[in-house]
């Protein structure tokens, strides 16, 4: 089963989660904003991403311009802002596995699904 990591107010992530229902794919939906990740939980995320905490960060959202923009953190300092400012992940991201994606484009939402 393919667990969603889901933003409500996203549409983006409202769109994978048509997608899957509509395909009959079988998932899980982890509110992460209602739930937030701890930095373990983070930790294992990026470890199923391959990937460095710098990949997930929404350097659009207005908090992270106007707060974190020009600062310099350790993946250990941006794995415990996260933790506590979780609107800063980027999102939907996918977790089937061992391996998990950053669900955009939707083709790419596809691909990790059919693999």
């Amino acid at each position: 089963m393919i667990k969603v990591l889901h933003h409500p107010s996203c549409s983006k992530s409202r769109g994978v989660l048509e997608y899957l229902d509509e395909n009959g794919v079988a998932f899980e939906v982890i509110d992460y904003i209602e739930e937030p990740l701890s930095v373990n939980e983070l930790k294992a995320l990026l470890k199923k991403l391959n990937r460095s905490v710098h990949a997930i960060i929404r350097k659009e959202e207005m908090l992270y311009t106007t707060k974190y923009a020009d600062r310099d953190f350790s993946e250990e300092e941006w794995m415990a802002i996260l933790a506590e400012n979780p609107e800063l992940i980027q999102r939907p991201i996918l977790i089937k596995g061992p391996v998990a994606m950053i669900g955009r484009p939707l083709d790419n939402v596809k691909y990790f699904i059919d693999k």
